[in-house]
């Protein structure tokens, strides 16, 4: 809902609506619905800000765990060509082969099965696989938590848009019920607004 349009709602209702049966009692209650407006906009505002960090912050950790798995996926294709390769060559009959030869391969197949074992585990940087695989995970999870705050944001938006809407409607229709009705979506829409913010996981829908 754009702020325009609430001000605009906001100012109708403060300056009366039509019809009523008592002017001073019409003018109250438009005054109050007024406030109702304004506390149920200000608190759109914030949600549909919440709304729009929670969408970015999603999109950066779907970002940040593709990478990451292909960050494993390539480990993962390193390791295995090392580890097949130190095999094969503390495999070779050292009887074979000169004692200078029998030594330097198998000095270069200890390299690479311990190169083949910090692909695999290297806590110092964290680039190992399992190291990649645990980051990989948490952004998924980071991803998954924002992108349900999202949806509840949005929930939440469209909760109170609809309750100015009616807290409108009850200034220009002078019908109570409309604004019973606009506090009672209104709180909805704050409960699940804050659900998003803290503990957006906690509901599915």
């Amino acid at each position: 809902m754009e702020i325009r349009e609430t001000q605009e709602m906001v100012h109708e209702a403060g300056h009366g609506g039509h019809g009523g049966h008592d002017a001073h009692t019409d003018n109250k209650h438009n005054k109050k619905i007024a406030i109702l407006i304004s506390l149920l906009a200000c608190i759109l505002a914030v949600f549909e800000m919440g709304g729009k960090s929670a969408q970015h912050n999603s999109m950066t950790a779907n970002i940040e765990a593709s990478n990451l798995w292909s960050f494993f996926q390539a480990k993962t294709i390193r390791m295995t060509l090392m580890r097949s390769g130190s095999e094969f060559l503390l495999t070779i009959p050292s009887s074979d082969l000169p004692a200078d030869k029998a030594e330097q391969l198998k000095k270069m197949g200890e390299k690479w099965k311990a190169d083949a074992a910090r692909f695999d585990s290297e806590p110092e940087t964290k680039e190992g696989r399992k190291e990649l695989m645990a980051r990989a995970k948490e952004a998924e999870k980071k991803r998954d938590s924002t992108l349900a705050a999202y949806h509840l944001f949005e929930y939440a938006s469209a909760a109170l848009q609809i309750a100015i809407v009616l807290a409108a409607a009850s200034v220009t229709t002078s019908v109570i019920g409309l604004a019973y009705g606009s506090g009672a979506l209104g709180i909805i829409g704050l409960v699940i607004g804050l659900i998003g913010w803290f503990a957006p996981t906690a509901i599915h829908f």
